[in-house]
């Protein structure tokens, strides 16, 4: 089905302004929902006047219903990510999740809208049994009483409700899932922002050389990276040659270990790093990175390195370390 018109949920944050931009220079109208608590309007302001954009909450039936009328496709990304949030807002983090895309599967179904793309995320595997993980392996999660993975499970739960919901009444229901999307304007939650922010810190302070660096866990945990621009290209393709109820990973092969991102982020401030361990947070996963055949047999191949990618985001977040204060104030 080709579409011409599609709603973006959660339109105002990192994945989904990148997406918004895509779809934009794909030649489709877009309307975005985002009631603005974590995504930013200053995020779209350069195609402000070509979009529709409705500030709402996911959670309201009626918002939903009317952000989705007219529209031929959905693209639902509205979620609250960034670690920090989900030991510190595990109820609103499950609530969000799981009320939004019900609400998105019934405006759906109550209007007719024939194509959904749904996001998923890495951290419905939490600790993969296989690495490279495949989207065959068992989605888990382990201990319902740690809130880490409140957002893992929410991500589980929308799966099942979209592939059960998207069985009948749709033309084509699909879900994929993020591992480890970075790049410029990410959001200050994540551990790459976080590097950044600590040794601009550090640096600032006169801290020696090399820095003693603390960060939580060993070090040797390892993620697969993947830059803003190859993920999207990912998406994309997925949203024009994706299969039925498929369920997609779009991600990076290369896998660095965080101890060797923290030494990255030193260089560029022109300094070595000592990392200093310390325990990790409960819950936490050793090491991720994903099985991305199935995506690359829709023609899919990321493009930017790791140091290429880091070099980038850290001017970003090197000239704006400001607004890491501004958000904290309005939160």
């Amino acid at each position: 089905m080709t579409l011409n018109s599609v709603l973006v949920t959660g339109g105002s944050g990192f994945i989904g302004a990148a997406l918004v931009r895509r779809l934009l220079a794909d030649g489709l109208k877009v309307r975005v929902l985002d009631n603005l608590w974590r995504g930013r309007a200053d995020r779209l302001a350069d195609v402000s006047s070509e979009i529709e954009f409705i500030k709402g909450d996911i959670r309201d039936t009626e918002t939903v219903e009317w952000a989705v009328k007219g529209m031929d496709g959905i693209f639902h990304l509205a979620a609250i990510n960034g670690t920090e949030f989900f030991y510190s807002k595990s109820e609103l983090v499950l609530e969000v999740g799981v009320k939004g895309t019900i609400n998105v599967l019934d405006a759906c179904r109550k209007l007719g809208i024939g194509e959904l793309i749904v996001a998923s995320s890495s951290e419905v595997y939490q600790t993969p049994s296989r690495i490279p993980t495949d989207e065959t392996v068992p989605l888990v999660v382990p201990d319902v009483m740690n809130p880490r993975y409140s957002y893992g499970g929410a991500k589980i739960i929308s799966e099942l409700l979209t592939v059960n919901y998207g069985r009948t009444g749709f033309e084509r229901v699909m879900i994929f899932r993020p591992h480890n999307v970075y790049g410029p304007d990410m959001g200050w939650e994540h551990v790459l922002p976080q590097f950044m922010l600590r040794m601009k810190k550090l640096t600032e302070a006169g801290a020696d050389d090399p820095v003693s660096f603390p960060i939580q866990g060993s070090g040797e945990e390892s993620r697969a990276f993947v830059f803003i621009e190859d993920f999207v290209d990912g998406l994309m393709l997925m949203y024009k040659a994706g299969e039925h109820l498929g369920v997609y990973h779009i991600g990076s092969r290369e896998e660095i270990t965080i101890a060797d991102a923290a030494r990255q982020v030193g260089a560029f401030y022109r300094r070595n790093v000592a990392v200093v361990p310390s325990d990790a947070p409960a819950g936490g996963t050793f090491r991720r990175c994903p099985d991305i055949t199935k995506i690359e047999a829709l023609g899919y191949a990321p493009k930017v390195p790791f140091a290429d990618g880091l070099l980038i985001l850290a001017r970003w977040y090197d000239e704006n370390a400001h607004m890491a204060r501004e958000a904290d104030a309005s939160q």
